[in-house]
């Protein structure tokens, strides 16, 4: 259970009468905030039955609560409902929890046929889910904490920071402040009058404009620990394998900041930072200054046959890669397994408009083709049909070459089309 869940001191409680249920009265629980906001107070309002007084009880550990039964988990056409387990709360009404909130409660209590779950519970909120959360579980200890913290509404101001040290967010992550640095993020420039216009969005249509990384000023930087996806991020963490990942603030009111944990700068700040200074949004790509860098014949033969599948097509007899010619110009080369031959295309041509005209010549020009007839009914249409071609040829008329693109700062920021030691 995520030790970020958020305990309040007080709980409201809306009622319907509902059949099914011990007392005839079914609840919606909501709760007040540390901020004094009272949390899906609307809803609460639309569901509940105005005839029915509402009650406000304190959240404080309390024992007697018993399972119901399960309701939901149907489909009416376009009315589908999940499974929820009703429970009943010993001051007098049931509600709903999920079937994952009581499998964590079964990990960590007994249900005793006839008297209920044993020992004491309090009410929290994973967001906008109720969770019931037994004391016992190893969990209570760490969201007391952090909990503690977010009632004291401590918060954290700009000129408090330290760079090197660590703080605790009001997600429950630990960031490390690296410091107020230009913050780099989209953009887009295109030409107008003849001039390169800027703007965070296009001033024409997106099709004719160009991404760019734009500034957006200083920003409060601050690094935290990535695990991946969470399909992947359980294992890794497991592991403790993680990246440094970054965000970035104007505003650290805003960035809720509940504590500094360490105020101690980090023994590895240092590393931190050359990631940090590596990236386009802390420093921007010269998009203008992209170098392409041949490949010797031994290079490209050793690269092209590296992948022998298509993960689009799927298909046994073709695989590709992806080539950029010396000016500039990326292409597909597709190899024919039967044929122990090679196809050229242009890659993605038909989404490159503003350059559709010198991608087409291009192509025509540099490679050979057949024109071939074919027939539709009674209507005969001729098309250029691409002559396959070995490995030493396509080597001498593509005259492939990979790309680098820099940081303004001087630091590399990518290969592309680059298939060696430093892919």
């Amino acid at each position: 259970m995520k030790s970020s869940i958020f305990i309040p001191k007080t709980i409201n409680v809306g009622y319907q009468n509902r059949n099914g249920t011990y007392t005839g009265k079914l609840a919606y629980v909501i709760y007040t905030d540390e901020k004094g906001k009272l949390r899906k107070e609307n809803s609460w309002n639309s569901w509940r039955d105005t005839t029915i007084e509402p009650d406000v009880f304190d959240n404080t550990p309390t024992e007697g609560f018993v399972l119901n039964k399960k309701v939901g988990d149907y489909d009416s056409g376009w009315n589908h409902r999940h499974a929820y387990c009703r429970i009943y709360d010993p001051r007098g009404f049931e509600f709903e929890i999920t079937f994952e909130n009581l499998l964590y409660i079964l990990e960590n209590t007994n249900s005793i046929v006839g008297k209920g779950l044993e020992g004491l519970f309090v009410y929290g909120w994973d967001g906008k889910d109720l969770v019931l959360i037994p004391t016992s579980s190893p969990d209570y200890k760490e969201i007391s904490k952090y909990n503690e913290i977010v009632h004291n509404n401590l918060t954290i101001k700009a000129k408090d920071l330290i760079v090197g040290a660590t703080y605790l967010g009001k997600d429950n992550k630990e960031y490390i402040y690296m410091g107020r640095y230009d913050y780099y993020s989209y953009g887009y420039r295109w030409i107008e009058n003849g001039e390169y216009k800027t703007g965070k969005h296009a001033g024409i249509d997106w099709r004719q404009a160009e991404s760019i990384d734009y500034p957006y000023g200083k920003h409060h930087w601050f690094a935290y620990k990535y695990y991946g996806y969470p399909w992947v991020g359980d294992e890794r963490k497991q592991n403790d394998e993680y990246e440094w990942a970054f965000t970035q603030t104007k505003n650290v009111s805003g960035f809720k900041l509940m504590t500094c944990i360490d105020e101690k700068c980090v023994s590895y700040y240092a590393d931190i930072y050359e990631a940090m200074i590596r990236r386009k949004d802390y420093s921007p790509r010269m998009i203008d200054d992209v170098k392409y860098i041949p490949y010797s014949f031994e290079e490209f033969n050793t690269a092209i046959h590296l992948t022998k599948y298509n993960r689009w097509q799927k298909k046994d007899d073709l695989y590709e890669k992806y080539f950029f010619s010396e000016n500039g110009l990326k292409y597909t080369a597709r190899y024919l397994e039967l044929k122990n031959l090679w196809e050229i295309v242009p890659y993605d041509w038909w989404r490159n408009n503003k350059d559709y005209e010198r991608i087409t010549k291009d192509y025509y020009n540099r490679f050979d083709f057949d024109v071939v007839e074919e027939k539709f009914g009674w209507r005969t249409s001729t098309k250029k049909e691409f002559i396959p071609i070995t490995t030493e040829e396509l080597y001498k008329k593509l005259k492939p070459h990979y790309s680098e693109t820099y940081l303004e700062n001087g630091f590399l920021y990518e290969r592309r089309c680059y298939y060696g030691d430093k892919e």
